[in-house]
C-alpha cells in the first residue's frame, strides 16, 4: 500500500474528531504523537486476554514470554542492530539513560571527562552531569551553531581528548529539528576510546536507524514520539551487554538485555510497540521482510514530510515579524518538520494560547533544551514549536499560517 496522508488518517481516531464542534490540527508531534487504532487494539487485547508475567507454566505467561521475545526482534530490526538482545525496555528515556549513566560511570574517576551538548534535550545531560560529579570527572558542553540550529560538530571534536570517557549527543533537536551528522562524530569519539550515547528520540518518528551503520555504543528512544505507547527502548552494543554491572535487584536475571530492566515490564506497552512497528512498516511491499518494508514506508514518509516543510518555510518566509530559529532549508536529511519561532510584538505563549483557541496544538518553552535556549539568548518564554508529522497534510500548514499570521501586523509582510 502506498503510503498517502489520507491513508494514514483513516487510522488515527484523534484526527478525525471534532472539539467543541470544530476540528483540530495536531502540530505538536515532538511533545508525543498520536495513536493509531491498530496500537490502542494491540494494547486492548492483550490486557483484557494474557495479562500476567513471566515465568509461569500456563498459557498466558508464555504468551507474556513470547509478547516480549516479539518486541526485542521488531526493535531488533527498527533499529537494525544485531540481535534482539542488543534491546533494553523500560519506562522512558529519561529514565533508561538515567539507570544506564550510573553502570556505564560506575569506572569514572578523577580527571576523566564527559561531553555533552548544547543542543539536546537535558535527559541527556543531566544524567551524564551528576555522574560525572559523583565520580569527580570534568564536564565539557559542545555548543550550538546559531545559524543553522544545529550542533557545532567541529567544537565537539575539539573538546575530544584521551580523557575523554563518553560523549552524549542528540540525532535531531527536539527544538529546532536540525539533524546532526552522528557518524562523524562517533568515528572521532572511538579514535580517543570513548563510547557514545545518542538520543534518537526526536530523530525516530521521521527516519529509520541503522546503529550498525552509526557504530554508536548506546541508542535511546520512546516510542510514544513515533505513534507508539509510553516505552523507553535502548540499544545496547554487544560489548557492553555484559561488561557493565547495572544497579539491579539480587534475583533479577543477570544474562542480557534483562540485567538493565528493573521490575516488571509494561507488557501491554511492548503489546502496543510491536504494533506500532507494523503500522509503519505498511507502506511497503507486504511480501518483503519488515527491514526492508520499513525503508520503503520511511522514504515515503520523508518525501511527505519534506513537502510539509517546503510549504511551511515558504509560507512563514512571508512574514518579517517572524524569526525561525534554526535552518530555512527544507531537506529532509537536514531537518525534520520542527521548528522554533519567535515573533515580534508577540510572545511564544500569547502563540500558543491564541492557536489553541482554535484546535491547533502547538507548544511553546523550552521544550528542556536548556543549552540551546539560553546559546540563542532567549528568555524563560523560549519559542513557539510547531512541529509536524507524516499524517499533517497541506492543508493543515496554510491552516495554522493563516492563524499564526492573524496575530501579525498585515503591515509585516515582505515582499
Amino acid at each position: 500500500m502506498l503510503f498517502t496522508p489520507d491513508k494514514a488518517r483513516a487510522q488515527f481516531s484523534a484526527l478525525n474528531q471534532t472539539y467543541q464542534g470544530e476540528p483540530v490540527i495536531f502540530a505538536d508531534g515532538p511533545g508525543g504523537s498520536q495513536v493509531p487504532q491498530s496500537v490502542l487494539d494491540a494494547m486492548v487485547q492483550y490486557l483484557g486476554h494474557f495479562n500476567s508475567n513471566l515465568g509461569g507454566h500456563y498459557f498466558s505467561s508464555r504468551i507474556t514470554t513470547d509478547l516480549v521475545t516479539t518486541a526485542r526482534e521488531h526493535a531488533q530490526t527498527l533499529l537494525n542492530a544485531e540481535s534482539a538482545g542488543n534491546i533494553v525496555f523500560g519506562a522512558n528515556m529519561t529514565s533508561l539513560t538515567f539507570s544506564l549513566s550510573r553502570a556505564i560511570s560506575r569506572q569514572w574517576q578523577m580527571g576523566d571527562e564527559v561531553i555533552v551538548t548544547a543542543l539536546d534535550h537535558y535527559s541527556n545531560v543531566s544524567s551524564w552531569q551528576q555522574a560525572a560529579e559523583d565520580k569527580g570527572a570534568t564536564l565539557h558542553q559542545a555548543r550550538v551553531n546559531t545559524e543553522t540550529g544545529s550542533l557545532d560538530v567541529e567544537h565537539l571534536i575539539s573538546l575530544l581528548s584521551p580523557n575523554t570517557k563518553l560523549v552524549a549527543l542528540t540525532y535531531a533537536s527536539n527544538t529546532t529539528g536540525s539533524i546532526v551528522d552522528v557518524q562523524r562524530v562517533v568515528e572521532a569519539a572511538h579514535n580517543v576510546g570513548a563510547l557514545v550515547y545518542v538520543d534518537a528520540v526526536h530523530y525516530a518518528p521521521h527516519h529509520l536507524i541503522d546503529v550498525q551503520q552509526l557504530g554508536c555504543d548506546f541508542l535511546a528512544c520512546s516510542a510514544y514520539k513515533f505513534f507508539g505507547p509510553h516505552l523507553g527502548i535502548v540499544y545496547v552494543a554487544d560489548q557492553w551487554l555484559h561488561s557493565l554491572s547495572p544497579y539491579k535487584v539480587e534475583p533479577a536475571t543477570n544474562i542480557g538485555p534483562g540485567r538493565f530492566e528493573t521490575g516488571t515490564q509494561n507488557f501491554e506497552a511492548l503489546a502496543g510497540f510491536i504494533a506500532t512497528v507494523d503500522y509503519l512498516a505498511q507502506w511497503g511491499n507486504p511480501t518483503k521482510p519488515l527491514r526492508e518494508r520499513l525503508q520503503q514506508s520511511f522514504e515515503q514518509i520523508n518525501a511527505h514530510e519534506q513537502a510539509l516543510s517546503e510549504r511551511f518555510l515558504s509560507r512563514i518566509s512571508q512574514r518579517s515579524a517572524i524569526t525561525l530559529h534554526g535552518s530555512s532549508q527544507s531537506a529532509s536529511a537536514i531537518r525534520t518538520p520542527t521548528f522554533a519561532l519567535t515573533f515580534d510584538g508577540v510572545s511564544p505563549k500569547q502563540a500558543a494560547t491564541a492557536l489553541g483557541k482554535h484546535n491547533i496544538c502547538a507548544w511553546n518553552g523550552h521544550f528542556y533544551a536548556l543549552g540551546l535556549i539560553k546559546q540563542l539568548g532567549l528568555d524563560d518564554n523560549g519559542v513557539l514549536r510547531i512541529g509536524f508529522m507524516h499524517y499533517n497534510t497541506l492543508q493543515e500548514v496554510d491552516a495554522l499560517c493563516d492563524n499564526l499570521f492573524a496575530l501579525l501586523p498585515e503591515t509585516e509582510i515582505t515582499l
